[in-house]
């Protein structure tokens, strides 16, 4: 018996780390990356993970309690009432880069909780394996925002409010993204501790900087919905320059953005905690090709070329 399910990855077009203090962020599927998982019979005994791309092939019982792949299963089987646990083979394969801003962590999560609950023939719904992937992000983040499961889960585009149900919302016209990945690898977990850092020392100049990325992110939830996109790029720039100001730019992210803008992306901005992990550009169709050859020119380890609609 063998049961598969498969995820996209994603990425925040716009609000990431005032998002964590209650201001709105938008959110996208991108389905050129995505996390694969396996769950199949084993001849041995106990649940062996085999992760190939992050040199993980490990039996359960020997990863800590709180390694995020050792608490899916965990979590899971307890809600389910499983036990014993059965003896299983997990496959995991993903083309998701880790540690970019592209929801790794979330995806696997996500497809893990989807194999597993199917192979043991119990039917989640959507909000359930949201809820259980939202625990598994606090491992892996600290003080995550929801944003990513919450992305992975429904793989529509999303408006997004901490404490909040979610919303879909509709893309008036279809644009595309290019993604530029620094191949710097980036914890987000350090980059929302500096941030809040800096807002406990000065709690009311950042809550009016976290207040300007909320209207800079209703403005172009309003722009998309019309499909008027061509208006997001300078948005986008808007936020760049906030996310520079909270000191989770770096210069390998900012000589993307330029070079993006150079070529003629409409706007720029990093996408995700920062300091190393994805930027991203919006571009005209005509340009798209352009752009992604202007980033993996300046450095980008690839270039990813990606559908909003």
């Amino acid at each position: 018996m063998c049961h598969k399910a498969s995820v996209p990855g994603k990425i925040i077009l716009l609000g990431e780390h005032a998002v964590v203090y209650g201001r709105p962020a938008l959110a996208v599927p991108v389905t050129q990356v995505h996390a694969d998982v396996q769950v199949s019979n084993s001849a041995r005994e106990g649940i062996w993970f085999d992760a190939p791309d992050v040199d993980l092939h490990a039996e359960l019982k020997t990863l800590p309690s709180d390694h995020p792949l050792a608490a899916v299963v965990h979590n899971l089987f307890f809600i389910l009432r499983i036990d014993p646990f059965p003896s299983l083979n997990i496959r995991i394969d993903s083309t998701i880069p880790v540690a970019s801003g592209l929801g790794s962590g979330a995806a696997v999560s996500v497809a893990l909780i989807r194999a597993l609950s199917a192979y043991t023939g119990h039917s989640l719904s959507d909000e359930q394996v949201n809820d259980l992937a939202f625990e598994i992000e606090k491992l892996h983040h600290g003080t995550p925002s929801g944003i990513d499961n919450t992305v992975i889960t429904y793989a529509r585009p999303i408006y997004f409010v901490k404490g909040q149900p979610s919303e879909s919302f509709k893309v008036g016209e279809p644009f595309f993204i290019i993604i530029g990945d620094t191949g710097i690898i980036a914890p987000t977990k350090e980059s929302v501790g500096d941030v809040r850092k800096l807002w406990l020392e000065d709690k009311d100049k950042w809550e009016k900087v976290f207040g300007r990325i909320g209207e800079i992110v209703s403005r172009a939830r309003f722009m998309i919905e019309r499909g008027k996109t061509k208006e997001l790029g300078g948005l986008m720039d808007q936020n760049h320059a906030l996310l520079q100001e909270m000191t989770v730019s770096s210069p390998e992210l900012d000589k993307l953005v330029e070079a993006a803008r150079k070529a003629g992306a409409l706007g720029a901005k990093l996408s995700g905690g920062g300091r190393g992990g994805n930027m991203i550009a919006l571009a005209e169709p005509a340009t798209t090709e352009i752009v992604a050859k202007a980033l993996t020119e300046s450095g980008a380890k690839r270039a990813i070329i990606t559908k909003v609609e």
